[in-house]
């Protein structure tokens, strides 16, 4: 959609939550393919940085209420399977926001206007019922009404009793080739570091599990050591694709491998490399040369040893 709104193919965006321009590659390309739509429409719980991107035309801002605001509780999956109720806290509804679903039903009644009978919820209890009907996997999810409510899809165990969900009922293993990658001499790999969940970003000035900055390279005391680097040394990770100013702290990581936070690592994605089914931007797959800066300085993280 990015690619299409530089290229002034969208008249329109609707964007629920996030924002775009922190979160992908090439932050200033985005903001300039933002720039472009002529209406934009954000709906979220509190003001992000997209949403003050100069328009070309249009920007409404739409507040929503938080989950736990929604009449009839709302449901989170965790990564052990288990589907687990998040009810309402009772209370009056703040000003204009609105539950997400209810805003997505108006707009889907809107632009399909033949279907809107059957586009009408009554509460989130009526739609996880459907999400029961459509969804095999999910069935159970319709019975969880109050706090502490929960189930696993598929089960306690994946596979109990060694019958597997394939047409012989057999588990079968299939290689995968891991491709050979050659790196230039004097070039480091680099991966954007994550928060404490698999996909999120720490969202404070410290990250609460290795005590580093967010401008903190993790990199090995080996290669810091060969390249002559001390803890809290500002340096600069340059590639075609932008420049990471930050400081270098000792980390158990691989030698040749560093690791940056996101999404301030993103000015050195390559925004044209995706996965080729699910299109993801390649945020671990980014190699970089290392620049040590004329002026050094001693960051409050040079005493500590950050955590790989």
């Amino acid at each position: 959609m990015l690619d299409a709104a530089l290229a002034g193919k969208i008249d329109l965006l609707v964007s629920v939550g996030g924002s775009f321009n922190e979160v992908m590659p090439n932050p200033a390309g985005v903001e300039e393919a933002l720039r472009r739509i002529p209406v934009r429409v954000h709906f979220d719980i509190a003001l992000s940085a997209q949403m003050l991107i100069e328009p070309a035309d249009t920007v409404v801002l739409l507040p929503a209420a938080t989950r736990y605001e929604m009449p009839g509780g709302v449901t989170e999956t965790t990564t052990e399977r288990r589907v687990v109720l998040s009810p309402e806290i009772p209370g009056p509804r703040v000003g204009e926001a609105r539950p997400d679903w209810e805003v997505y039903m108006d707009l889907a009644r809107r632009v399909r206007p033949e279907l809107a009978d059957r586009l009408t919820f009554k509460d989130t209890g009526e739609i996880r019922a459907e999400i029961a009907r459509c969804i095999p996997a999910y069935d159970g999810i319709q019975h969880l009404t109050k706090p502490g409510d929960s189930f696993q899809y598929g089960g306690p165990l994946l596979c109990a009793g060694w019958e597997f969900p394939t047409p012989d009922g057999r588990a079968h293993f299939k290689p995968v080739a891991v491709p050979a990658r050659r790196v230039p001499a004097g070039r480091f790999v680099v991966v954007t570091r994550r928060g404490k969940q698999f996909n999120s970003m720490v969202q404070a000035d410290v990250d609460p599990i290795n005590l580093a900055p967010r401008d903190g390279i993790l990199m090995s005391p080996e290669d810091m050591g060969r390249l002559g680097l001390q803890a809290g040394e500002t340096v600069e990770l340059v590639n075609e694709h932008g420049i990471f100013r930050g400081r270098v702290l000792p980390a158990r990581v691989a030698a040749g491998t560093l690791q940056v936070y996101w999404p301030e690592g993103n000015v050195l994605v390559d925004p044209a490399s995706r996965s080729p089914l699910a299109k993801l931007p390649a945020y671990k797959d980014i190699v970089v040369t290392v620049r040590p800066l004329a002026e050094r300085s001693a960051g409050p993280a040079s005493a500590g040893m950050a955590s790989g």
